[in-house]
C-alpha cells in the first residue's frame, strides 16, 4: 500500500464527504528537510461533517492526530485544507 492510500485510508475515520490526498514531494526534490527526514511532502482537502463547529486549529489537529505516527518519518510536510459540507453549500 503506498503512502497516499495509507493516508487516505486513515482519515476515512471523519466519514468524508470528499477526500484528495497529493503527493508534492517531487516539487520538493533536494529540499533539505525532506532529505533529512526522508518523509514526502503531503497536500490533504477533506470534507467532513466532523469539522462541523470546529475551528481551522481544531482541524487540523484531527487530521494530524489521526496521521501522528507517520511524522516526522514518512511525511515530512503536510498541508491541510478541511471544511464542514456545509461550508461549501450553495
Amino acid at each position: 500500500m503506498s503512502l497516499t492510500d495509507t493516508i487516505r485510508e486513515r482519515l476515512q475515520r471523519f466519514s468524508p464527504e470528499s477526500l484528495d490526498v497529493f503527493d508534492d514531494s517531487a516539487d520538493h526534490a533536494g529540499h533539505a528537510g525532506a532529505r533529512e527526514s526522508g518523509g514526502g511532502h503531503f497536500q490533504v482537502v477533506i470534507v467532513a461533517s466532523a469539522f462541523t463547529g470546529q475551528s481551522r486549529i481544531a482541524r487540523h489537529r484531527l487530521v494530524y492526530d489521526a496521521l501522528r505516527d507517520l511524522m516526522p518519518g514518512s511525511i515530512h510536510a503536510l498541508a491541510i485544507v478541511a471544511h464542514a459540507p456545509e461550508e461549501l453549500a450553495s
